[in-house]
């Protein structure tokens, strides 16, 4: 299958670009070609701050997303400025990595991130429920994503939206991660 059969096409677009400015938060949109360097700088550094540099790879990787856009949605938190205050990278096709395809009815949330100065403003929860409405208008059921056991804050935010952990998986042996997932259907929990 092609890059552009992948697209989620101009209705999800146009629901991830209308439905997510609210009180609890920035604009959320799709991300466009001249804010990808930006948008990858505002991700990396929300990482960072979370986690650390040990991982320059997966840093690297999160930093890229240009190298995305071709075959998923990324989102971006805008401020009432231009500037972008994090971004979120939305499958709705394909593999959640390597090793799995994405189930009927899923849509995976992956590399969420918030730059420093902007954490702690509601701009996580705003990317978050962007990417469950962008989910729900391409008629996906569950949202799943992996984090970091040490990603607490994050931890912290999926459970308040309503996600619900699922069982611990690895990526590689010895580098665990945590899954969650969030039913699409079930009505608004904390989305």
């Amino acid at each position: 299958m092609g890059a552009a059969a992948r697209r989620p096409g101009p209705r999800v677009e146009a629901a991830a670009e209308t439905a997510d400015r609210g009180p609890r938060g920035p604009l959320v949109r799709p991300v466009r070609p001249e804010e990808w360097e930006e948008a990858g700088r505002a991700t990396r550094a929300g990482f960072v701050a979370l986690v650390g540099e040990d991982d320059r790879d997966y840093l690297d990787l999160v930093a890229d997303v240009a190298g995305r856009c071709d075959r998923t949605t990324v989102l971006v938190a805008v401020a009432d400025d231009g500037r972008i205050l994090g971004s979120v990278t939305v499958e709705l096709t394909g593999k959640v990595n390597p090793e799995r395809e994405l189930e009927p009815g899923e849509a995976h949330l992956r590399m969420l991130g918030v730059a420093p100065e902007a954490q702690g403003r509601g701009v996580g929860r705003a990317l978050v429920e962007a990417a469950a409405a962008l989910a729900r208008s391409a008629g996906k059921s569950r949202l799943t994503l992996g984090t970091r056991p040490e990603m607490v804050a994050a931890r912290r935010l999926y459970d308040r939206v309503g996600f619900r952990a699922g069982p611990p998986a690895e990526w590689a042996p010895g580098h665990g991660y945590l899954t969650y997932e969030l039913d699409l259907e079930a009505g608004p929990a904390g989305i």
